[in-house]
């Protein structure tokens, strides 16, 4: 995904001819509030990519999913997920310890899933704001 597809808030701003050092950049506006979202999901619920957008009411999942990508390691990453509750490909097994842990709503996988994981069961896991939501980021 390019910068392009990020939202202006969230577009590194550079001049010249070569990008700058990403660890001397602030973190872009977007993608603080993007954190900051997934920072009040509570343990054992989720929100997806295209809830958080909603929420923000700017952007969309994949430009969520991109500041995921790139900055998410510092917060709960695990809780903010594809709407088909399908576990993050290559960090299936790290969610999944998070997921347990923390009491996340899974659904049982079938012995035709393709490595028998569980999904997310979206219905009882997935999360509006709630009461938190008051705070609009």
């Amino acid at each position: 995904m390019s910068e392009q597809s990020l939202p202006d808030a969230a577009r590194p701003e550079y001049t010249g001819d070569t990008p700058p050092d990403p660890i001397d950049d602030a973190l872009p506006e977007y993608a603080e509030r993007v954190l900051e979202v997934a920072e009040l999901i509570p343990p054992a619920r989720v929100m997806t990519y295209g809830d958080v957008a909603e929420w923000l009411e700017e952007g969309g999942p994949r430009q969520v999913g991109r500041v995921m990508a790139l900055y998410g390691g510092s917060v709960p990453w695990w809780r903010v997920v594809r709407a088909d509750g399908v576990l993050l490909p290559g960090h299936e097994l790290r969610a999944l310890d998070h997921y347990r842990a923390e009491g996340t709503p899974l659904k049982e996988a079938s012995r035709a899933a393709a490595g028998h994981l569980p999904r997310l069961d979206m219905r009882r896991a997935r999360w509006d704001g709630g009461e938190r939501a008051e705070g609009h980021i």
